[in-house]
């Protein structure tokens, strides 16, 4: 594998591609060549690793809540809903945990716009200091209506004999859910338990089986750190955190079947932190949302303070206000017909009522609390101010 470091010599430093490094890009014009190759490798490799990566945490839902569980749930459906997937990674393994010859890794990279696409400027910093390149991915990004008609004939879902492993994952098939079914998540926890048992049946999410291992902890990165286990490709790249996520659970399983421990391979779906806390029959008591800022907006923010978002095009039109929170606290759009041109991927029309906060900038969240996966920190002060017209992101 070519060194880092190979061109040391004349003073320039060599990062390997990810095609040097077996992790295959793919983009609108190689999607449907990619995917034959797919079919085939997945007729021996049963075990798929993934991660994604996506624009961050923009919204937090606000009510009442039966359980952590129930409001960790609302909190991912509010911003998979709102939100547009990035990347995804995914890395195919055998039974002993070797990989194909060639490429082993997809790294498939979607439509993104930075001027129309909501998202948190923290989470687009870290992306784009990992070599993610926006531009491209707006011209050049997969549209998410093709890959999900080809991911449902690739043989990788809604089969049994395909082990699906993932790191701290719930906001990650949050987004495959949404892509295949091109449609919201369900509102109530256990209908998207269901679905996802039927889409991927078979689920081991590390962060779940580290509780068998007392002195592993940490998010990926340290983890496989502690196994030693060394990175290929990027950090905060979906290919390269697929890659290593199939590493540290085979050597997870080796480490604990070396000390005696049981490793249970046949397990049910567990999507850490959701575990115990999961009930089937809860129904959800969100009744509103509330975005991280005023300034949380399609492509930066509304022009005043009162705001009615329509579709994905930057622009804002007046509504009643309402105070139920704050002074500062805002209604916005009633529900579109289901099935009107609004519902595209950037649209906000679906949300049931939604509510703008200024006095909420001081929430965080670490990119590894409520099965957030790769993607860090939105604190809703970062987002690009504008007169209610789009601009890019820088």
């Amino acid at each position: 594998m070519p060194s880092a470091i190979s061109g040391a010599a004349h003073g320039q430093v060599h990062i390997p591609s990810n095609e040097e490094c077996g992790i295959r890009d793919v983009w609108k014009h190689n999607l449907e060549e990619e995917f034959r190759t797919i079919r085939k490798v997945v007729q021996k490799y049963h075990y798929v690793a993934m991660d994604t990566e996506f624009p961050g945490v923009v919204a937090r839902p606000v009510g009442e809540f039966r359980s952590t569980a129930d409001y960790h749930y609302q909190l991912l459906r509010c911003n998979v809903d709102l939100l547009r997937i990035i990347q995804l990674g995914l890395t195919f393994m055998d039974d002993d945990g070797k990989t194909p010859p060639g490429y082993s890794t997809w790294q498939f990279n979607f439509k993104f716009n930075l001027s129309e696409d909501m998202y948190a400027q923290d989470s687009i910093d870290l992306l784009q200091n990992s070599g993610i390149q926006f531009k491209k991915h707006e011209e050049d990004g997969i549209d998410p209506i093709e890959f999900a008609e080809l991911l449902m004939s690739s043989g990788i879902v809604l089969v049994d004999n395909i082990k699906w492993l993932c790191f701290h994952s719930g906001y990650d098939f949050g987004y495959l859910l949404k892509l295949l079914t091109d449609q919201n998540l369900p509102s109530d926890e256990s209908e998207f338990f269901e679905l996802l048992h039927i889409y991927f049946p078979n689920i081991f999410d590390i962060k779940y089986l580290m509780k068998s291992c007392k002195n592993l902890k940490g998010g990926l990165q340290e983890v496989a750190d502690q196994l030693e286990l060394r990175r290929v490709g990027p950090q905060h790249q979906a290919g390269s955190d697929a890659l290593l996520t199939g590493m540290a659970f085979f050597k997870m399983r080796e480490v604990l079947h070396t000390h005696d421990l049981h490793f249970e391979l046949e397990a049910p779906v567990v999507l850490f932190p959701y575990l115990l806390e999961h009930t089937m029959n809860m129904k959800p008591s969100v009744s509103r949302i509330c975005l991280l800022s005023r300034k949380a907006y399609i492509g930066g923010c509304p022009p005043d303070d009162s705001v009615m978002i329509s579709s994905g095009n930057g622009t804002g039109n007046s509504s009643s206000s309402c105070d139920p929170l704050t002074s500062s606290s805002y209604m916005v759009t009633p529900p579109a017909t289901p099935g009107s041109p609004e519902r595209d991927g950037s649209s906000l029309s679906h949300l049931p009522c939604m509510f703008f906060e200024d006095n909420i900038d001081h929430a965080k969240y670490s990119g590894h609390l409520y099965g957030l996966g790769t993607s860090f920190i939105v604190n809703g002060t970062n987002f690009h101010e504008s007169n209610g017209e789009t601009n890019s992101a820088s």
